[in-house]
């Protein structure tokens, strides 16, 4: 069985509040998470300032906190090959994420390119991650479904994931963009998917605080192991421009794995405090 991975999204919660959150506030809370224990942290984007203004100072938060980090890994989100060159010249990131979606009109909302050029954008950052020893995530977006007419179905998603294989991707996370993802529809891709590839997969999913639990034991029970989440569920995609439903709260996921007796690593002391410094850093 797998290893359990725990991926904290500061990012995800951050990057659509239209407030300023100050620069040392966002160090203040980083650092609190990074005594928690989790596996990684995504804690910033390189991207357009224009398109995600709160991730503008993502260098200036990673150079404050690199000596920090210890055994936890700092992930960073990336639209383009631009973004990826940059983080590269960062020594404390581990890990860049690119999001691609499998829903034409998304991955153009979301990237402002073709789903053919995003794989050609793939291809030379497949690359360039190994030059520069980072890992890469790719996220599939819309990965639970569609609300933007394109095609949408577990196999389209299947053909999609062994097209990506294709290309040394280690790590799929699928994500639920705009928290379509039922329990029943987690069960079957990833009951299907894990068994069928030499891949890490993940789950990135959206959901309200009632049905958090039940999407969490879907996609352990068939097999997954690695879960972004983002405390009290704060955040969502703000390219999807739709009503969203929140993260995966981190609460939820501390309580399914007490609930069954599942072991993990993380301080939960250390989480208390750091769920109080995140409610000072929020302008909720």
């Amino acid at each position: 069985m797998a290893q359990l991975q725990l991926i904290e999204c500061p990012r995800d919660a951050m990057q659509g509040i239209k407030l300023w959150i100050p620069t040392p506030q966002k160090i203040r809370y980083v650092k609190s998470l990074l005594k928690v224990g989790f596996d990684y942290l995504d804690v910033g984007s390189f991207v357009s300032p224009r398109a995600v203004p709160q991730m503008r100072d993502t260098g200036q938060v990673i150079e404050a906190i690199h000596p920090y980090k210890g055994a936890t890994k700092l992930l960073v989100i990336v639209a383009n090959l631009r973004g990826a060159e940059t983080a590269c010249q960062y020594p404390g990131v581990d890990t860049i994420g690119f999001p691609f979606s499998i829903s034409e009109n998304f991955q153009m909302r979301n990237t402002h390119k073709t789903i053919n050029d995003s794989l050609l954008v793939l291809e030379k950052m497949v690359d360039l991650a190994a030059q520069h020893n980072k890992e890469l995530v790719v996220y599939i977006s819309m990965g639970f479904g569609n609300p933007y007419g394109d095609p949408w179905s577990p196999a389209v998603v299947e053909e999609w994931v062994a097209r990506l294989s294709t290309l040394g991707i280690k790590t799929l996370s699928l994500s639920d963009t705009v928290g379509l993802a039922t329990p029943q529809v987690i069960d079957t891709l990833f009951s299907s998917l894990i068994p069928s590839f030499p891949i890490t997969f993940g789950a990135h999913l959206h959901c309200t605080p009632s049905d958090a639990l039940p999407k969490i034991s879907a996609a352990y029970r068939a097999g997954c192991r690695r879960f972004d989440h983002a405390v009290k569920g704060y955040g969502g995609c703000p390219m999807a421009k739709d009503a969203l439903v929140g993260n995966l709260p981190t609460e939820k996921m501390v309580s399914f794995l007490a609930k069954n007796k599942i072991e993990h690593a993380l301080n939960l002391l250390h989480f208390e405090r750091a769920y109080n410094v995140c409610l000072d850093t929020f302008p909720i």
